[in-house]
């Protein structure tokens, strides 16, 4: 009698406080909602639209015919990491590929690392916003308190000294970084990183810099805050393969930085990961290795569908900054940005994400992914005026 199922598991009441109140993630609603329906053009996913190259994919598959199945080491493959040494050199990065890198289940496993590695309890972590919404949680799993660090359109959302300072950002004890951003398109430029650098070197604060879609840059280049004097030493580079090289599927990132943050990172990484997984990291290898031209084409059409979608918006009125970096265009849609994410997509049938989910300065706003194919793009932009013109 005592085996008798009941109505709910042993586990309800049993988790632990972070996992129990940890909320969902915004954009998975909007995933769900799309999914509902099957005459829905999505412009919500942050996913290119091709595949993985395929001198990539021939590596992947010629490692699995040759067995190469077995754990690599925890730092991940020593070729590999070579490669991304070299890679790095284009942003003025250097880093020793035994002792100062990490090759990690996508650029999040190294985001959690880094947070896990730097943040005890009651530690407060800088974050400026709209940003990636991983960054958040990510910082309440490792026991800190997140700062939100609002930007604005009206500063092409760039991060200043004195909005770190009106936040209390000298207080923290990390800044997390996000350029080129994930959602607004935005990115800094050398000068805007230079006052930075010197506010973080000021008030002694670390940095983890999340720069996956560095090789997305569309005007004036990428530049690292790694690269600036004084910098090197307090900043934790992350980037991978997922966005530039299209391989979102095979999760593999990496992150540099001093030995003692990347040996403490490892750390952690062996009792999660073991290694990053082995056939990915052969299809990264040959993506850095013979892939770029791949890269190059890539960037050349976003930057083509960039141009479109900004237009598109200007004509329609909708108020939008020019994105030059990743994927993502944040227009301003003048009202409740969540109502009208989900009007759009119950009479037009386009899915956006309502930009609130991305934090403070997103409200009002919407991301518009423009990693779709043009012919969507086109039809879903004209869906969109349609929409505009009906209210």
């Amino acid at each position: 009698m005592g085996n008798e199922p009941t109505d709910s598991s042993a586990f309800g009441n049993r988790l632990s406080e972070r996992a129990a109140t940890l909320s969902e993630s915004g954009i998975r609603r909007y995933f769900e909602l799309a999914e509902e329906r099957d005459d829905v053009i999505s412009l919500g996913v942050g996913e290119p639209d091709v595949s993985a190259p395929w001198g990539a994919r021939v590596a992947a598959i010629e490692s699995l015919e040759r067995g190469r199945t077995s754990y690599t080491a925890n730092r991940g493959l020593l070729e590999l990491r070579e490669r991304v040494a070299e890679y790095l050199t284009r942003w003025g990065l250097s880093y020793d590929p035994g002792e100062e890198l990490l090759v990690t289940t996508g650029a999040s496993e190294a985001v959690d690392l880094a947070l896990r590695a730097l943040v005890d309890p009651g530690d407060v972590v800088a974050v400026h916003q709209p940003t990636y919404i991983s960054y958040g949680p990510g910082v309440e799993l490792a026991g800190g308190e997140m700062l939100p660090v609002p930007t604005r359109a009206a500063d092409e959302f760039a991060l200043t000294p004195e909005v770190l300072s009106a936040a209390g950002a000298e207080e923290a004890d990390v800044l997390v970084l996000c350029y080129p951003n994930n959602p607004t398109g935005a990115t800094m430029s050398r000068e805007q990183l230079a006052r930075v650098a010197a506010f973080c070197r000021e008030h002694d604060l670390l940095v983890v810099s999340d720069e996956i879609y560095a090789a997305l840059t569309y005007d004036g280049g990428h530049a690292s805050i790694a690269s600036f004097s004084g910098m090197r030493e307090r900043t934790l580079v992350v980037n991978g393969f997922s966005k530039a090289y299209a391989m979102t599927g095979l999760r593999l990132g990496f992150a540099a930085g001093p030995p003692e943050i990347v040996d403490a990172m490892t750390r952690i990484h062996q009792y999660t990961m073991l290694s990053a997984p082995t056939t990915a990291q052969y299809a990264a290898l040959e993506a850095l290795s013979s892939c770029g031209d791949e890269v190059d084409r890539m960037r050349r059409e976003y930057d083509r569908r960039r141009r479109y979608v900004h237009s598109r918006f200007e004509e329609m009125g909708m108020d939008c900054f020019e994105p030059t970096g990743a994927f993502y265009a944040f227009p301003d849609c003048g009202e409740d940005d969540e109502a009208f994410a989900e009007a759009l997509l119950e009479e037009q049938g386009v899915a956006v994400v309502p930009g609130r989910v991305f934090g403070a300065g997103g409200e009002g706003h919407l991301r518009v992914s423009y990693a779709t194919g043009m012919n969507e793009l086109k039809t879903a932009m004209n869906r969109i005026e349609t929409f505009l013109v009906s209210r």
